[in-house]
């Protein structure tokens, strides 16, 4: 079918095309003609005044018989003084005066092209006059032939033809075979894309070596098409993601659920012998860390639909203070640059903060080191522990959400595994980034976060 589409658009254009030509070349035709049958007026109206210009010497040597030899032409006619005619050729005998539109009086010798004489009726000749001035006063000889046709001579007829013939072959020709190897890179494109839509391969189209319009739009789909791609890859990694996420979840959800059900489980197999007191504080840890994994869900959701937050000033120096006043086991020192302010939701920059610090808490060894300061356009936030620390290879997967370590930095002693992911999803909803960087000892995250204009 896309071949056959493509003949027909070939077809059509070539038909075009042809007919194009061929009507340019009837529009130049006509001026030929024209141009060419003024010629051959001319010409033939030089032989005819050749042939009367003989009579007019008899006229002049007072030879002129009664009867003249017509040499060629359709008919001779001479006028005397008087304006009668005195001799003519056999085909004017005892005619009358052809005509008295030439000479014109300014004229010696004059032509033109009559129709319709009493001679002639019915067609138009080309009348030559030449006036012989003698003694007894001006004599006139008409000379009268054919005119010359339209189509001037079937010669040239013939010619025209085949020249419009010939040159509206080559214009198919020609268009044909330029508009096929135009549209050869398009089928081959379109066979690509179909090949892609059916199912399968890299997603590129073949780009033509011309430097034109087609290659354009074949470099334009491979844009389109990587983009696409691109796209594609980011999907599948973004359903890989919610899928492992949805199964890390459901995973730590059923923990806490599974560890209250066995303890109210035992409790209610030996009433008597249960301690309630001891089996509802540890029901209300597993509800604490239950409340905690939903509450950190939550979040989650609300920063990944980009739902709007309310923006202000911020004094990042002034937060920190604020903030590492709260009592923690382990010593938080603090060094704050005051006037470091930033754009931002500061409940959200609250729960960065707080959770950079409860992990840090967590896996510190006796101190934690918080830094505010401003380095040129951005606001830099530290939290530097004296823990063990985390290898480079893994500074990225803490940032995973549920993502399990080794022992060292496990969240199995108070983490929900989802508090770094929220700190991040903050730092890039505030378009700054949260990485981990080389430090002498522990584990040294960073946040830079562009300063308020």
């Amino acid at each position: 079918m896309r071949a056959r589409l493509r003949r027909s658009l070939r077809t059509r254009l070539a038909l075009l095309a042809s007919i194009a030509m061929v009507l340019l070349n009837i529009v130049v035709s006509a001026f030929v003609l024209y141009g060419t049958r003024d010629e051959a007026r001319d010409i033939r109206s030089l032989e005819v005044s050749g042939k009367a210009l003989r009579v007019l010497m008899l006229v002049k040597k007072y030879q002129l018989p009664r009867l003249l030899e017509p040499d060629g032409l359709d008919g001779i006619q001479v006028i005397d003084p008087d304006g009668h005619p005195v001799t003519w050729t056999q085909s004017l005998a005892g005619a009358p005066r052809q005509t008295t539109a030439i000479p014109r009086p300014d004229q010696a010798n004059d032509d033109a092209e009559l129709c319709d004489l009493p001679a002639f009726p019915g067609t138009c000749k080309i009348v030559v006059a030449l006036r012989a001035y003698q003694p007894d006063g001006t004599w006139v000889i008409y000379a009268f032939e054919p005119t010359v046709p339209w189509y001037v001579s079937p010669q040239v007829i013939l010619f025209l033809l085949g020249m419009t013939a010939g040159l509206a072959a080559v214009t198919w020709l020609g268009v044909s075979r330029v508009v096929h190897r135009t549209l050869a890179p398009v089928g081959s494109i379109t066979t690509r894309l179909a090949e892609i839509t059916a199912g399968g391969g890299g997603m590129r189209v073949p780009v033509p070596d011309t430097d034109d319009e087609l290659r354009a739009l074949a470099e334009t789909a491979n844009e389109t098409l990587e983009r696409l791609e691109a796209a594609m890859r980011q999907q599948e990694i973004a359903i890989e993601r919610q899928r492992r996420f949805a199964g890390d979840a459901s995973h730590d959800l059923r923990s806490p659920i599974t560890a209250m059900r066995t303890q109210v489980e035992e409790a209610m197999l030996h009433p008597e012998d249960t301690d309630w007191q001891a089996t509802g504080t540890e029901v209300l840890a597993s509800l604490d860390r239950l409340q905690a994994i939903v509450s950190d869900l939550l979040t989650l959701t609300k920063l990944d639909a980009d739902a709007p937050s309310r923006r202000e000033h911020v004094d990042l120096g002034e937060l920190v203070v604020t903030e590492t006043t709260r009592p923690r086991t382990k010593r938080v020192i603090t060094h704050a640059q005051e006037s470091v302010v930033i754009m931002g939701d500061r409940l959200q920059l609250v729960r960065l903060l707080t959770n950079l610090l409860d992990n840090a808490e967590r896996h510190a060894e006796t101190r934690i080191d918080v830094t505010a300061r401003q380095e040129g356009g951005e606001a830099v936030l530290e939290v530097l522990d004296d823990g063990a620390g985390i290898a480079p290879a893994q500074r990225e997967l803490v940032f995973e959400r549920f993502t399990r370590l080794d022992d060292a930095r496990s969240r199995d002693i108070g983490g929900t595994g989802l508090g770094l992911p929220i700190a991040r999803e903050i730092a890039t909803a505030h378009q700054g980034t949260l990485t981990i960087e080389d430090s002498d000892t522990g584990a040294r995250f960073v946040l830079r976060i562009p300063v308020s204009g």
